[in-house]
C-alpha cells in the first residue's frame, strides 16, 4: 500500500470526483476517460483533466496494453493496494491539518453515498449477498498503542483476502464474484 507523505499528493483526493474516479478504475482495472465518464456521468473533458491530475502525483498511470488502435488512453491503479495517509506526516503544518480533514471528510461522504447506493438497492441482491452482508461497531476500551496494533492487524487482514480475490480474478476464476467494500472506522471517542 502507498503511504502518502507529500502535502500536494494528497490534495489531489480533496475533491470528490477524483475519489470516485479512482474507485471506478480500480474497480475495473483499467480504462478510458469515456468508459468512465459513464460510471460517474461526468463530461469526458472534465474526467481526463482528473485523470492527469491523479498520474501527474503517481495514483494512476497509463495502461497502453489494453489500447488496441492506439486512439483511446487507457488507465490503471499504480498501486495494487490502494494508498494510505497518516496525521501525524501533515500536522506540522496548519495547512496539513486542514487537507486531512478535507481528504478523510470527502472519502466519508463518497463511502457513505456507495453504502446507500447499496441499501436502496439490497432488495435485487440475491439472498446470499445480502446475508453475507454486515455492519458493525465495536467499541472496545483501549489504548492509542492497541488501537494502532488493531488497525495494522485489520489491514493485514484486508491484505490477505485482497490478494484471494486477486488469484482467483487472475486465475479466471470470476464466476459468482463481486466487488465488496468493506468499511470499519476506529477512532476515540468520549460518552
Amino acid at each position: 500500500m502507498r503511504r502518502i507523505t507529500e502535502l500536494d499528493a494528497l490534495k489531489v483526493f480533496t475533491h470528490p470526483l477524483r475519489i470516485r474516479l479512482y474507485r471506478a478504475l480500480t474497480a475495473t482495472r483499467a480504462a478510458t476517460a469515456s468508459h468512465l465518464s459513464d460510471q460517474v456521468d461526468e463530461a469526458v473533458s472534465l474526467v481526463s483533466y482528473h485523470l492527469r491530475k491523479m498520474a501527474a502525483h503517481g495514483f494512476i498511470e497509463e495502461a497502453p496494453e489494453h489500447s488496441t488502435d492506439g486512439r483511446e488512453r487507457w488507465w490503471k491503479v499504480s498501486s495494487e493496494r490502494g494508498f494510505s495517509f497518516r496525521t501525524s506526516d501533515f500536522a506540522d503544518r496548519p495547512e496539513g491539518v486542514a487537507v486531512i480533514a478535507e481528504v478523510t471528510r470527502q472519502l466519508l461522504v463518497t463511502r457513505l453515498e456507495r453504502y446507500e447506493r447499496y441499501l436502496g438497492e439490497q432488495a435485487a441482491w440475491p439472498a446470499e449477498w445480502t446475508n453475507a452482508s454486515f455492519s458493525s461497531e465495536y467499541m472496545p476500551l483501549l489504548t492509542s498503542a492497541q488501537l494502532q496494533q488493531m488497525a495494522d492487524e485489520i489491514g493485514a487482514l484486508m491484505a490477505r483476502w485482497s490478494d484471494v480475490g486477486k488469484a482467483a480474478e487472475a486465475a479466471g476464476d470470476t464466476e459468482g464474484r463481486e466487488h465488496v467494500a468493506v468499511q470499519m472506522y476506529g477512532f476515540p471517542f468520549r460518552p
